[in-house]
């Protein structure tokens, strides 16, 4: 149950796509927002329902618009920014500063820099941002489940249970085959194009811009200074064709990709990302395997007591892929009424309270 004292938070959705229709849907579904408006990048979406982007057979009455100036004049208390970031960083800093100068909080699914931009990004990146939340007397918070709390939250948990912390690594382990992005997939990874091309994601610094604010947040949260950010990475051909739901997947291109971003302390990893990504559940049997079919996540603490934690997601409507993009919308809305009421700037999870899921239960209910 939620408080129905309070009156609704005010919130636009800007970005209805993996991400966003699932944050849409419980904004749509939730008494504790009121949603303001939708803002889409493409003319096709353009003028439709709210309640028909979010794949729900509601009708709203908030139709959709290509006009960030006009969601910002209905004057929400937040906006929930899921809109594609990555092959974007320009234009979506320039949203951001936006619309916190406007005074409109912000959650968001990316740029994942943000989630502690802090040591990651050049000052003059972050300036005008955080002048914006001066400006606006706003609060921005950047998070998901990776980056987010499957290494911030979690990890930080664990290490507050030790008597001292050795290393803190934290892994995604996820077959990809289902993720249905042909520009995250195949523009960003780089996966069906030649191990001779080296993708976005792997442009030498890109893996520190994109989980540097991994290891750094997890490094303040232990209260140590980092010596140096590295990365390594390897990646697998296809030892055959195949098809996945973004395309097709020629043989001899990649097909599977392991990488790590690692925080170092005296030459020792203080604390680790790493990520091994495969396409196929065959590929490279050698390399971890995770919890679950399909996918996992894992946080390793390495100290007194050590700890290994295994994070399987999953859901009644999808797979662990669909799991994962509900419980990135998921984390941000259900932040939105603790980052409203925080103090001006950017906001991280060493900031926020606790986020419970009150007002979330709905036990002997199916969710829709």
């Amino acid at each position: 149950m939620s408080d129905s004292s309070a009156p609704p938070i005010r919130v636009a959705a800007i970005g209805t796509g993996n991400v966003g229709r699932h944050a849409l849907t419980q904004l749509i579904n939730e008494p504790r927002y009121e949603l303001t408006g939708v803002w889409v990048s493409s003319e096709a979406k353009a003028g439709k329902d709210a309640g028909e982007l979010a794949g729900l057979d509601v009708s709203t009455g908030i139709l959709a618009t290509n006009d960030l100036d006009a969601i910002l004049a209905d004057k929400p208390d937040c906006a929930v920014y899921t809109a594609m970031a990555d092959n974007r960083l320009p234009d979506a800093l320039e949203d951001y500063r936006r619309i916190l100068a406007a005074g409109v909080n912000v959650v968001a699914s990316a740029a994942v820099f943000l989630q502690y931009p802090w040591q990651v990004l050049p000052a003059e990146l972050i300036s005008p941002i955080e002048e914006a939340t001066q400006q606006g007397s706003s609060s921005i918070f950047v998070n998901g489940i990776d980056p987010g709390f499957a290494n911030d939250l979690l990890p930080l948990a664990l290490a507050g249970t030790c008597q001292s912390v050795e290393q803190i690594r934290c892994m995604e382990i996820v077959d990809y085959a289902t993720y249905d992005s042909a520009t995250v997939m195949f523009d960003v990874m780089g996966f069906g194009k030649s191990l001779d091309e080296l993708p976005m994601l792997l442009q030498p610094g890109v893996l520190s811009l994109a989980w540097g604010s991994v290891v750094r947040q997890l490094a303040a949260g232990l209260g140590i200074e980092l010596d140096e950010v590295t990365e390594a990475h390897t990646r697998i051909p296809a030892p055959e064709d195949f098809e996945i739901a973004s395309g097709h997947i020629a043989k001899g291109t990649t097909a599977a990709m392991r990488f790590e971003v690692r925080g170092m302390v005296g030459g020792h990893p203080a604390v680790v990302l790493e990520h091994v990504t495969r396409l196929r559940a065959d590929l490279c049997p050698q390399w971890p395997q995770p919890a679950q079919e399909g996918g996992s996540y894992r946080v390793e603490v390495t100290g007194e007591p050590s700890y290994a934690l295994d994070l399987c997601l999953s859901s009644r409507k999808g797979d662990h892929n669909h799991a994962g993009l509900v419980a990135t919308a998921a984390r941000v809305v259900n932040a939105i009424p603790a980052v409203v009421a925080s103090a001006p700037g950017i906001t991280t999870t060493l900031d926020l309270p606790l986020i419970t899921g009150k007002g979330l239960y709905a036990g002997g209910q199916r969710t829709t």
